[in-house]
């Protein structure tokens, strides 16, 4: 909730809806996830996300408000996950279909670290990581610098030759397209893309997606 661009982005309502929403009503359709913990700090600004996360009815971990990587370690030693997908909060229209490729892929082979952003095709607002449970908690005890404890999988891009990462892509190349929401204008472009859609947002797939962006963007409304 303490976003420096756009305060209070995580539960800015559209449509009536938060915007944490959108994103838990798509996990929440991924067959190969068995849990969703939402992670946020302690700060008491983040008393509104457990309070979200009680609504909807998903577990709720709070830790270090800069410490983020403690957070996933701590969550992975209290439930002994085998894995985790790390997924942002300002990603409300992330393709589920992405999780599943990622986990898919993650429980085929012995990769440490499956993911879209090392080589980025996809969207920002459509980034997925999948990791081993055990490889995070070894590789925690060898993050010492800010960046790599705040953007809990910098270290393993870092020193990418250490791990065993796949990184998966597109069809083409679409890194260049917002669909996170950072600012208040990506916010605005969010709440139209809903507004002009049909069907439920979760029914939405990245390909649909895709055209419905570009019609907003040309439109201008």
């Amino acid at each position: 909730m303490r976003s420096q661009r756009f305060p209070g982005k995580t539960l800015h309502k559209v449509n009536g809806k938060p915007m944490l929403q959108y994103l838990t009503e798509r996990i929440t359709r991924c067959h190969h996830v068995d849990d969703i913990i939402i992670a946020t700090s302690t700060d008491k600004k983040d008393n509104a996300i457990e309070e979200f996360s009680a609504k909807v009815g998903i577990s709720c971990y709070r830790g270090s408000l800069s410490n983020v990587a403690s957070r996933f370690k701590a969550i992975l030693e209290f439930n002994d996950f085998d894995g985790f997908v790390r997924i942002n909060g300002d990603s409300p229209l992330l393709d589920q279909a992405l999780v599943e490729r990622a986990v898919k892929i993650l429980m085929q082979n012995r990769f440490d670290l499956v993911t879209n952003v090392l080589v980025r095709t996809y969207p920002k607002g459509q980034s997925v990581e999948a990791l081993r449970g055990d490889i995070f908690r070894k590789t925690f005890d060898l993050m010492e610098e800010e960046d790599d404890l705040e953007h809990v999988t910098k270290y393993f891009y870092k020193h990418k030759e250490q791990f065993k990462i796949h990184n998966f892509e597109a069809s083409e190349d679409y890194s260049g397209i917002q669909l996170s929401v950072d600012t208040v204008q990506d916010m605005q472009i969010f709440s139209r893309m809903v507004a002009a859609m049909t069907r439920p947002p979760w029914d939405y797939h990245l390909d649909e997606l895709l055209h419905l962006y570009q019609r907003v963007k040309e439109s201008g409304r």
